[in-house]
């Protein structure tokens, strides 16, 4: 009753608009008050006869109202939103959100059929959609604004935003946006290995749009013969996948060969004589085989970008970084507290996409010898096997005084084990705040360079850097077998790029930040994106 007084009248105490329907009648109104059941968007504002439409024309046109009752007598005040003028209801309707029209096209006809009213539609497209093209030329074709709204844009509104397609242990990265009138999937690619610098690539899986018909087409993009007819299934929550009902489109008349080499230029930018390394040879053979197997259907699962806090080190997000042989992924990076993490959005098949490939530990800070020094890999080592060894004992620190406290109140009376370095019975506060207090004492920055016989695939790496902290890196055999995290150190250059220098393997790898601004990618709150994280980890393992 009180949503009704206020659609109706001007409040509870005026009385309902419904109870004064014979009131209405007798005054030859009461056509419209009848209430609509209607409640779909595709809906709102549908059907009538032709008169209806007659009068959304002059609606749109500020044309007069057709019905007297509509508009105050004059000398008072609208008791009503059906007195105001068509013209004023269609700026105060197009200011809702379009998922309340519906409902509010139930309320009576004379709202149902201000609803169909073209200006009210485009606007909730320009403002919810971003579409900014000019939508009046859509009346050539035929197709409404709301048929745009309801048909394509808020029936796919749930595969906007970032996706991790299951392809194996390679994932990748799927960016689905409204682009103009279309709805488009572009799958992101990393710049050709080692320029980690260079923006990303991107290519269409997949479009969606409403042009000629009212109904939405969905294209499939794959392949070198132009769209074709495709498939889109929305499975459940966080989750789609799409599928190709024209696999012939994605052949290339020169077989396999043909489809090989194609693909090698657009994946590696070379052709596989320009490759000597023959285990790499075999890697990027094994990912064609593998991926191929994939493109006629794929799901996706949503991931999100990591949440940010003014306490972060660096600005969290997606960064390309060089992965030797593997050539380069896409890993993201998140802060959790004392720790930050690289997850991998894209894999290989030692370490897939979805694994933790860095963890560094905010709490201990490395302090770097001078470049005459750096050079020599032992004394690196030396440095970081020796906080590795400090760490280890901390942990063990930590399990006993945890132990000590649920022990007898007798043995919780014995003074506690003093940690490592004096950090006193508060170890763990005191060690969070290591980082701020190593910021302060250090330079802005530092000379770096890398010890000799350290790999990297980029030699143009930066020769300053801000800070460095102890972390380890997650190696395995191919297949993700014997998994293991090796010592290693975070390198903060600057706040787009870092590095990560992998002891056991005498490797480095530099990442460099994605510069996208991607919609519909942040994360409702930091449970859920935690949630994300465990979900995509246990997916690869």
């Amino acid at each position: 009753m009180a949503v009704c007084a206020r659609l109706c009248g001007v409040g509870p105490a005026r009385g309902c608009r419904r109870r004064g329907a014979a009131r209405e009648q007798r005054r030859g109104g009461a056509g419209d008050s009848e209430p609509d059941t209607d409640t779909d968007p595709e809906e709102a504002g549908g059907g009538g006869a032709t008169e209806d439409e007659e009068a959304a024309e002059r609606i749109e046109g500020g044309g007069p109202a057709a019905h007297p009752a509509e508009a105050g007598p004059a000398g008072r005040a609208p008791l009503s939103l059906l007195e105001l003028p068509p013209e004023l209801l269609v700026q105060i309707f197009g200011s809702l959100p379009g998922t309340d029209l519906p409902s509010l096209a139930r309320v009576c006809t004379t709202f149902r059929r201000i609803l169909r009213t073209d200006t009210i539609w485009r606007r909730r497209c320009r403002e919810e959609y971003g579409v900014c093209e000019n939508l009046r030329k859509l009346e050539i074709t035929g197709v409404s604004c709301r048929d745009v709204y309801a048909k394509l844009l808020h029936r796919y509104r749930h595969i906007l935003g970032l996706w991790q397609p299951d392809i194996g242990p390679y994932g990748g990265l799927l960016n689905v946006v409204v682009d103009g009138l279309f709805i488009i999937g572009w799958m992101y690619l990393p710049p050709h290995d080692p320029h980690v610098d260079d923006p990303m690539r991107f290519k269409p899986l997949f479009r969606i749009h409403l042009m000629e018909r009212k109904c939405a087409t969905v294209e499939c993009m794959y392949g070198h013969k132009g769209p074709h007819n495709g498939h889109i299934q929305i499975v459940k929550k966080d989750e789609f996948s799409t599928k190709c009902n024209q696999t012939d489109h994605h052949r290339m008349s020169g077989g396999r060969q043909e489809e090989f080499r194609t693909w090698l230029r657009e994946e590696w930018g070379r052709t596989l004589e320009d490759i000597f390394h023959e285990h790499m040879q075999e890697l990027i053979l094994m990912k064609f085989i593998y991926t191929s197997q994939y493109d006629n259907c794929l799901t996706y699962r949503r991931i999100y970008l990591p949440p940010s806090s003014p306490d972060d080190l660096i600005k969290p997000g997606l960064f390309k970084g060089t992965y030797g042989s593997h050539g380069l992924e896409i890993v993201m990076l998140s802060f959790h507290g004392r720790k930050a993490k690289g997850t991998k959005i894209t894999g290989d098949p030692n370490i897939p996409a979805g694994q933790q490939t860095v963890e560094i530990d905010l709490a201990h800070p490395l302090q770097l010898p001078d470049v005459e020094n750096l050079h020599d890999f032992s004394e690196l080592s030396r440095i970081v096997l020796e906080v590795q060894e400090q760490v280890r004992r901390e942990e063990q620190e930590k399990e006993h005084r945890q132990g000590e406290e649920d022990r007898s109140q007798q043995a919780a009376s014995q003074p506690a084990a003093k940690p490592l370095g004096g950090e006193g019975a508060e170890g763990e506060e005191t060690a969070a705040g290591a980082e701020g207090t190593t910021q302060d004492k250090a330079p802005a920055s530092q000379s770096f360079v890398l010890p000799m016989g350290v790999i990297s695939r980029n030699e143009d790496y930066p020769r300053t850097c801000r800070i460095c902290f102890y972390g380890t890196g997650l190696i395995a055999g191919h297949g993700f077998t014997s998994p293991e995290r090796t010592p290693g150190v975070f390198v903060l250059f600057d706040d787009d790029r870092f590095g990560f220098i992998w002891l056991e393997l005498k490797s480095f790898s530099l990442y460099s930040r994605i510069k996208v601004s991607f919609q519909n990618a942040e994360a409702p709150s930091r449970e859920a994106f935690d949630e994300m994280l465990k979900n995509i980890q246990s997916l690869a393992t």
